[in-house]
């Protein structure tokens, strides 16, 4: 099945991908504040879920067994719903470096993210675990949704809980971006006129923000929605054609959120190199950078 083929190719550069995200930020003892936990608790779960999708075209093909088949499924829940989560916190975590500005650093701030990675990566188990305790269609075909061996009002589950978090994001980034506008009025206000540059920066951060969101409604709401209104009597590529752009979330997530961060870059190279040139200049970024 080439369906089957392109996910396994998906699975193997989201894989890549992230695989070096994770080496990079367990390599450099400087990236340990909260902004960048949450970038290696993203980049894992997007790894584990390029894992599962190799290990499902492996599986389907090499071994068949539905306990096997089984397993797999409940791991990519597992995966995905910890990506989304993960999604989920980085937002909060940038809402909360505006909102809070002062008291961000705090270590209340650390406790709360590690709390959110813990809340997330446990509900995102437990998701992973349902199929595999005998929430699954395997002896019972009628009960079956589109994405087989998941029931029906297993993916209803997850899909609600998708809507839930993408409605959450959402109204954080409507947040993020009225605060981002006043805090640039406000700096006008001090210099008595609006330069472009403030016009510029703020326009980039809205846009950025836009971009964000969108890849993530783009990637996943049409799987989403298909797994509500979609029969499983629908030929399968209906399925595959809403699934793969869910996956390329996961393979576009490092360069939003990793790749694109200068202190990343700058321990890639040291990584690569072994050797950082000073000749070559980087900013640091803050966590509400976006």
């Amino acid at each position: 099945n080439p369906w089957d083929v392109m996910l396994c190719v998906s699975g193997t550069a989201i894989a890549c991908e992230n695989a070096l995200v994770v080496a990079i930020i367990c390599y450099s003892p400087a990236l340990r504040t909260p902004m960048f936990v949450l970038v290696g608790s993203l980049a894992t779960a997007d790894l584990l879920a390029g894992l599962g999708l190799i290990l499902n075209f492996v599986f389907q093909y090499v071994i068949r067994s539905e306990t096997v088949s089984l397993l797999t499924v409940g791991f990519l829940v597992a995966s995905f719903a910890a990506s989304v989560s993960s999604l989920l916190a980085i937002t909060v975590d940038r809402y909360l470096s505006l909102y809070n500005a002062l008291t961000y650093y705090s270590e209340r701030t650390v406790l709360c993210i590690h709390t959110m990675l813990a809340g997330a990566w446990g509900v995102s188990l437990c998701l992973g675990l349902l199929p595999v305790l005998g929430w699954n269609c395997l002896h019972d075909r009628t009960s079956c949704s589109v994405v087989r061996p998941l029931t029906k009002s297993n993916v209803t589950l997850l899909s609600a809980s998708f809507f839930l978090i993408f409605l959450i994001m959402l109204h954080l980034y409507i947040e993020i971006c009225k605060i981002v506008c006043r805090h640039a009025h406000q700096i006008a206000l001090q210099q008595h006129f609006l330069t472009a540059s403030h016009y510029v920066t703020t326009k980039k951060g809205v846009s950025t923000l836009a971009i964000i969101l969108g890849t993530f409604g783009a990637s996943w709401l049409p799987f989403a929605i298909y797994c509500v209104v979609g029969d499983p009597d629908y030929p399968s590529v209906y399925t595959y054609a809403t699934l793969l752009p869910a996956t390329y979330n996961s393979m576009i997530n490092p360069i939003i959120y990793a790749y694109r961060n200068q202190e990343i870059q700058r321990s890639m190279w040291v990584l690569f190199c072994g050797c950082f040139q000073a000749k070559v200049s980087f900013r640091s970024r803050s966590p509400s950078d976006v």
